[in-house]
């Protein structure tokens, strides 16, 4: 009788996490064993300036992958400078760039980044500090933004050891040796999972979880969630058959000191639908699912979840609002409170002290920027930073009211640094009691300045999505050194 239940409940188990095969394990090379790539001159870099020495003291770091080191667009650098000139702080280099919304990486001496030119993704390898370029990889590509915005990449290179890893907007999934640029092993994702392109393309950066990549491929009836192994590149585990693949990145946490990735799943579908999915990343075992998504048909999940205090945080525009899920030792879970009135569009909020910061809104005229106390879920603060900005275009002067829209926010060295979508930089003091600027720049005036900047050994580098305006220039990557004395 024992034996018959010990075996029923095995069946039962089987039954509740379905298994995932590998529709197609990849070939793996070994590292070849050549010479690491030396720097050597960028043809498309404008190098202006040497940056400052870092400061005495200062606190460094890399920043290797999406978000940041610690996954959550909080960094350790200190000894910043304090004052942000009106043009903006020295520009050590500046790239000239094709398409694509991505965000550079960086570890150690090698910066990674991924665009478009013409019809191939490109893999750029440069050293952070000069833009001086260690190798480059290009591949064809054909893919297409059904709205228009934009046909380049959007998920930013994660870099482990002596490997990166890239994802085109078609799913391409490149293995790189960092050194010399060599591919590891690769894969085609969407073809090899069935998976259709839905409204913009492949979006969610891989997740670097111990051995695993973690990606959210959300193919039609399942897996939604994929692990594949690092070094080989085969699928380790599939999670979830219910929801697509949305545009946020899976992000870690240790709720109750327990390991756990948390997937906002969710892309095109009729009905809508998507939601929260909490994974054991040791066997992609589901400890939870909970239903998220806007009712629009046009509109997806692209805020990643945020984690702290044995609670996680979810959000989506398009009057769905965020929620707070308190997470129970035994891992069921508590709708704490629901907001309709803290719904960020793609930008991902900052937790700090019990209280939530980031942009709210849908579109630029309706943006702001708030403050949510996650004891209750009620709005402590609400505001839109403006100003009036004078420029010239095509020889005449004109006068505009500005402000930061749809922003991104970093908090560092004691205060938030903040990236308008037109391309201004400000230092902001953000509490609990309100919102105030300390200092602001006007990088560039230029739209779709979507992805948030990148800090690293106290250099900023800021991506330039659009037209500049006023001065003409076309799409960048720019380092800026935000070195204090």
């Amino acid at each position: 009788m024992r034996f018959a239940i010990l075996a029923l409940c095995g069946v039962l188990s089987l039954f509740a996490q379905k298994r995932f095969q590998d529709p197609a394990p990849p070939a793996v090379k070994a590292p070849s064993g050549d010479a690491a790539a030396q720097p050597a001159a960028n043809t498309d870099v404008r190098f202006h300036r040497k940056p400052k020495a870092l400061p005495k003291g200062a606190v460094t770091s890399d920043w290797p992958w999406f978000l940041g080191p610690s996954h959550d667009a909080v960094s350790p650098e200190t000894k910043l400078a304090g004052k942000l000139p009106p043009s903006g702080p020295p520009i050590v280099w500046e790239m000239k760039k094709g398409t694509g919304y991505s965000s550079p990486s960086i570890a150690g001496e090698y910066l990674v980044f991924l665009h478009r030119e013409g019809n191939r993704e490109v893999v750029e390898c440069l050293k952070p500090s000069t833009g001086e370029r260690y190798w480059r990889y290009a591949y064809p590509t054909d893919y297409e933004d059904r709205y228009g915005y934009n046909n380049g990449p959007r998920a930013s290179p994660a870099i482990d050891g002596p490997r990166v890893y890239t994802l085109g907007a078609q799913g391409k999934l490149m293995c790189f040796h960092l050194a010399t640029g060599q591919i590891l092993w690769q894969r085609d994702l969407l073809k090899e999972f069935k998976v259709p392109q839905d409204f913009f393309g492949v979006a969610g950066t891989p997740l670097l979880e111990g051995g695993l990549l973690v990606m959210n491929i959300g193919a039609p009836g399942g897996p939604t969630v994929i692990a594949i192994d690092k070094n080989t590149g085969r699928m380790a585990w599939g999670a979830g058959d219910q929801w697509g693949a949305s545009y946020a990145s899976p992000m870690p946490g240790d709720p109750h000191g327990k390991r756990r990735v948390f997937v906002l799943a969710g892309g095109e579908s009729n009905p809508p639908t998507g939601g929260l999915l909490s994974i054991d990343p040791s066997n992609g075992a589901v400890d939870f699912t909970f239903p998220w998504r806007s009712k629009s048909y046009e509109s997806v999940n692209a805020s990643c979840p945020v984690i702290f205090d044995n609670s996680v945080f979810v959000s989506a525009s398009y009057k769905a609002g965020g929620a707070l899920l308190r997470i129970g030792p035994d891992f069921k879970h508590q709708t704490a409170w629901t907001s309709p009135e803290f719904g960020l569009h793609f930008n991902t909020p900052v937790h700090k002290d019990g209280f939530l910061y980031g942009f709210d809104g849908r579109n630029e005229p309706d943006a702001s920027l708030a403050a949510v106390d996650v004891k209750t879920g009620k709005i402590a603060w609400r505001t839109n930073p403006e100003w009036e900005e004078t420029f010239e275009v095509n020889g005449q002067q004109r006068k505009q009211a500005m402000s930061t829209y749809r922003g991104t926010l970093l908090r560092v060295d004691g205060r938030f640094l903040a990236l308008g979508e037109l391309g201004h930089l400000l230092w902001m003091d953000l509490s609990p009691k309100g919102y105030k600027e300390l200092s602001r720049s006007t990088l560039f005036l230029a739209r779709q300045t979507w992805s948030l900047p990148v800090l690293s050994r106290g250099l900023l580098y800021v991506v330039q999505h659009d037209k500049d305006v006023v001065r003409g220039t076309g799409p960048r990557l720019i380092c800026y050194d935000l070195r204090g004395n």
